[in-house]
């Protein structure tokens, strides 16, 4: 894959030289806060070339938003087997200098639109934490919609979050 084109930004696959970079752009509390754990705070360079090494030999799935030819973000469609073979979950987040532009309601809209086609999926699902309502409303703007809330199904540092489940299937898909 050379990259999608989102319209507002580019998703591609990383690079090497991507590093330091995704390092200045994901060391910020703000940007982790309703991210998986393994989406560390501090972010150092050492952690960028970690996901970077990651991500370009294991998953080809997950790929650099970039704008302006700066990273931005990242996204990532995780792909289920067995059972599950039809369906992925989308996932993404971005820098907090590219917050409220459109950039991930354009990503969103494209990862969808690619994971229906490349992969053939019929569903892709996407779990928000907590009261991320931006986030929330990034999927619903991409056609998404509210499966269910799964109470204090997160745990973040202290803190209990909901996850709120969002999907969308393939016939839906526009």
């Amino acid at each position: 894959m050379t990259g999608i084109d989102c319209g507002i930004c580019t998703v591609r696959p990383w690079r090497e030289s991507d590093a330091e970079e995704l390092a200045s752009v994901a060391n910020d509390r703000e940007v982790s806060r309703y991210l998986r754990d393994r989406f560390c705070y501090p972010y150092t360079l050492d952690d960028a070339l970690r996901w970077i090494d990651l991500s370009t030999q294991d998953d080809p799935s997950s790929l650099a938003i970039v704008v302006g030819g700066r990273v931005a973000g990242a996204t990532a469609l995780e792909l289920y087997t067995a059972e599950r073979r039809h369906a992925a979950e989308l996932g993404y987040w971005l820098g907090r200098e590219y917050w409220g532009r459109g950039i991930a309601t354009a990503v969103c809209r494209a990862m969808t639109r690619y994971g229906f086609e490349h992969f053939g999926l019929y569903r892709i699902q996407a779990e928000v934490y907590g009261p991320n309502r931006a986030s929330a409303r990034v999927l619903e703007k991409s056609g998404f919609a509210l499966e269910g809330v799964r109470r204090a199904a997160i745990l973040k540092g202290t803190t209990y979050l909901d996850a709120t489940v969002y999907a969308r299937l393939r016939e839906t898909h526009g």
